[in-house]
């Protein structure tokens, strides 16, 4: 391969990477307060809640960013491409996470919080101090693995017209009859990309267990 295809493939890996950076950031923390819902036990939300997180997780991917990109019309919303990709990405990541995030919850020892508020400390301080700090720490291995699978099936973006990494690669096999090459150089930046975010997984998770101290 040349370098124009070498440039090519970066930018496909960019639109790869900031578009999935930011549904999973937003999936995190929409994932957590949906958590945070669904144990508040609220009648009628817990059920949306439990059909939203039911629906996500079984509709494939490629399915959700298509309805998204093709039905925002017929409801009067003027959405582009990147908008329509990093909707759907989030609503299929924020299921997972959300599911992830209330395991962490169920599994949270009771007797922590009874000795904190037997102690004066409020609801609101003995989550922020002590509980979510450690259901971080729990949660941070399903969390990462969310966000890897999420990576590596970004490519249903391609079908909406996105040029992502894997699309740009398929592009120059077609032109260059050299398949190979530009897979393996695919493979290497998603390698690339994945080994980036486990690092900042285990720095992540050493503040954590500081925090959690």
């Amino acid at each position: 391969m040349n370098g124009q295809a070498w440039l090519l493939l970066l930018e496909g890996a960019w639109a790869t990477l900031w578009i999935s950076s930011i549904a999973i950031a937003l999936g995190v923390v929409i994932g957590l307060g949906i958590a945070l819902l669904r144990m508040a036990r609220i009648p009628f939300v817990e059920q949306a809640l439990v059909l939203y997180v039911s629906l996500a997780r079984a509709t494939p991917l490629v399915t959700l960013v298509l309805f998204i990109f093709l039905s925002a019309p017929t409801f009067g919303l003027a959405m582009d491409r990147n908008t329509a990709a990093i909707l759907a990405l989030t609503l299929n990541t924020a299921a997972f996470n959300a599911e992830v995030w209330r395991t962490a919850f169920i599994s949270f020892s009771r007797e922590q919080k009874e000795a904190a508020l037997a102690c004066g400390m409020t609801n609101g301080v003995f989550f922020r101090r002590i509980m979510l700090p450690q259901m971080i720490t729990s949660s941070l291995p399903g969390l990462v693995n969310e966000m890897s699978f999420l990576i590596k099936s970004s490519p249903a973006i391609a079908v909406i017209g996105i040029v992502d990494l894997t699309r740009v690669t398929n592009r120059i096999s077609a032109v260059t009859y050299e398949p190979l090459p530009p897979i393996l150089a695919a493979a290497l930046l998603y390698m690339l990309i994945i080994g980036v975010l486990l690092k900042v997984q285990a720095i992540a998770e050493k503040k954590a267990n500081r925090l959690a101290m």
